[in-house]
């Protein structure tokens, strides 16, 4: 399996070379050349293990990279961590609406599926190889924790995350900043988490420093984040009768990295019908798929924060794909996104993105009513980025005969404050985490320039 950067003029590389480089060199993401197809082997997966499906999955993404034995026990040892048994449950919330509960891993987010995987895979190259890298990342909210959380206390990696001051939740930042492993760094940016990622960008591009500090990435930037989410979407699917129909999925995001994995999966072979972009009121996504206009606008703060996002990496991605896999084409429309904060989708290209692709944008009213509605008719208690996915499908609700599952990206417990004010309950956080409100911070505070932070990460790498 070899992968090229969405902008063409980056080398190929085979998995380990993507997985330790994040960002290809010429500034895109990395995508397989080709994909695997996995529609006639669907069935004989009926009533696998997710940790055998995701061996199935994965093994040829991996290719010669990893032995098939190791593959296999770092999948073990990842999803050996989460709460539950099936890893990622369904739940039955309406006559054919499910829930996909991914937050059961250690910080109760659905980062924890790719994360803990990434974090072993990490370990194990760079062990091989004799080799340290400094993970450079950017969060609103759940990557970072559970970027943290994987790779603390690792020899071989530092992590420097960045998050945007007073931007996410208290649990969510000190989920991040209590954690006082010598490896681990965090940095809150006097900005949003545009301001963040952007950061992450200019210094991957900065190549001198790269090559120095041995940057890498584990935002959704990073392809092996990806195909890892792609796994819950055919655990699913076969949970509900795939291959022998299709399933709808709606997807809460920002940074369209969740959703891309479906759409992998679709791409795979996997009988998706319809794929729901559900945003908040930062809608650029919805903009995008419903008008053809990707244009960034200012991130205003919601109580969905995780999704507070104005610029979505992992759209690169596909508009590779609808720019039928033209690198210097989509280079040019990204250069000129970077410059004017605006790319206008028309045509053929818009088309083609609604064949597979609904959007929504939900506002916070809607959003309370829905984590309200949910307790009311279920008894369910649902955090505020699932309550906007829940939404999400339901005004996009198309065959009723098709199962329609929302993706649950988080515990409520992270956003105890939006879930009381909506439902009246105040979520506890599991015994593990009772002392979190006590426990030691530590991180720095830095102003949104890359000269600075470029400054604090040499200090740290010296």
């Amino acid at each position: 399996m070899r992968y090229i950067s969405t902008r063409g003029s980056a080398p190929a590389l085979d998995f380990e070379g993507v997985l330790l480089a994040g960002l290809a060199r010429d500034g895109g993401l990395y995508v397989p050349e080709t994909y695997p197809d996995i529609a006639g082997r669907l069935a004989g997966w009926r009533g696998l293990s997710y940790q055998a499906i995701a061996y199935e999955m994965l093994l040829p993404f991996v290719g010669d990279s990893l032995t098939p034995a190791t593959l296999g026990d770092l999948i073990d040892g990842a999803y050996g961590s989460f709460n539950h048994a099936a890893v990622c449950p369904l739940v039955q919330v309406g006559a054919n609406d499910f829930l996909l509960e991914l937050f059961h891993g250690p910080t109760l987010a659905f980062k924890d599926v790719a994360m803990q995987l990434l974090g072993r895979l990490f370990n194990t190259v760079l062990t091989r190889r004799g080799e340290q890298v400094t993970v450079l990342g950017a969060t609103s909210g759940d990557t970072g924790s559970a970027a943290i959380e994987a790779l603390r206390g690792l020899p071989s990696v530092k992590v420097v995350m960045l998050h945007p001051k007073g931007r996410v939740s208290e649990v969510q930042r000190r989920q991040m900043t209590t954690v006082l492993d010598d490896n681990i760094h965090n940095v809150a940016i006097e900005g949003t988490f545009d301001d963040c990622q952007a950061l992450v960008k200019t210094l991957f591009n900065r190549l001198e420093f790269r090559d120095r500090a041995r940057l890498s990435a584990v935002n959704s930037i990073n392809w092996a984040r990806i195909v890892a989410q792609t796994v819950y979407y055919v655990t699913s699917a076969l949970s509900l009768g795939a291959p022998d129909r299709a399933v709808s999925f709606s997807v809460p995001t920002g940074n369209f990295g969740d959703i891309y994995a479906g759409y992998v999966a679709k791409r795979m072979g996997l009988p998706v019908d319809r794929l729901v972009v559900a945003t908040n009121r930062n809608d650029i996504l919805a903009r995008a798929l419903n008008a053809g206009d990707y244009s960034t606008g200012t991130v205003q703060p919601t109580i969905s924060p995780s999704m507070d996002i104005q610029v979505s990496s992992n759209f690169e991605r596909l508009l590779f794909d609808l720019f039928g896999r033209d690198g210097a084409v989509t280079a040019a429309a990204m250069t000129g996104f970077q410059h004017s904060g605006r790319l206008a989708l028309g045509g053929n290209i818009l088309d083609e993105a609604r064949r597979s692709f609904d959007a929504v944008a939900v506002d916070e009213d809607m959003t309370r009513e829905t984590m309200a509605a949910t307790l009311r008719q279920t008894g369910l208690v649902v955090d505020p980025h699932s309550a906007v996915g829940l939404a999400g499908a339901a005004r996009a609700r198309g065959d009723a005969a098709v199962p329609m599952i929302t993706l649950a990206t988080a515990h409520p417990a992270k956003f105890p404050a939006a879930v009381e004010a909506a439902t009246g309950i105040s979520p506890g956080l599991p015994p593990r985490m009772a002392d979190l409100y006590t426990r030691q911070e530590r991180y720095a505070v830095l102003p949104h320039d890359a000269d600075a932070l470029e400054a604090h990460i040499s200090a740290i790498i010296a």
